[in-house]
């Protein structure tokens, strides 16, 4: 196992929810919920940026499909974002199943008592740490 840290990400339209392991690769944490720009190279660039800042050695994107198992028009897109950014970041990328995970976040984010504007702001990268727990945990040593 290459050690480094291992992150997810929550893709969206707006936003990306990034979550984070540490150096063992054991604990996954929420870190921030990017605010996607109008152009999607400035979203790569600051991914890149992330990756190289924190010493990432693989990638996990949440892949939207429907709840019959077939890829969504999301998923589509998703794949194709997860493409360029394996393209620019040369890193090995898998994409794990996320239906649910926002349902999941966002009870567990009314159930720590947090409003609707806080939940906003925080339910992807709650998300994406949901993702990067289900990753971890599938994982075989």
């Amino acid at each position: 196992m290459k050690h480094g840290r291992i992150i997810a990400l929550d893709y969206g339209d707006v936003r990306i929810g990034i979550a984070m392991t540490d150096e063992l690769q054991t604990i996954a944490s929420p870190i921030e919920t990017y605010k996607r720009k109008n152009n999607i190279e400035d979203d790569l660039n600051y991914l890149e940026n992330f990756i190289k800042k924190n010493d990432v050695v693989k990638i996990v994107i949440g892949m939207p499909y429907n709840m019959d198992g077939s890829e969504s028009d999301r998923a589509i897109k998703t794949k194709n974002f997860g493409e360029k950014l394996k393209e620019k970041c040369n890193l090995e990328i898998s994409y794990i199943d996320e239906r649910l995970t926002s349902v999941e976040a966002e009870e567990i984010l009314i159930q720590s008592g947090m409003k609707r504007q806080q939940r906003k702001e925080n339910i992807d990268k709650i998300a994406a740490s949901l993702i990067l727990e289900n990753y971890l945990n599938r994982k075989t040593y």
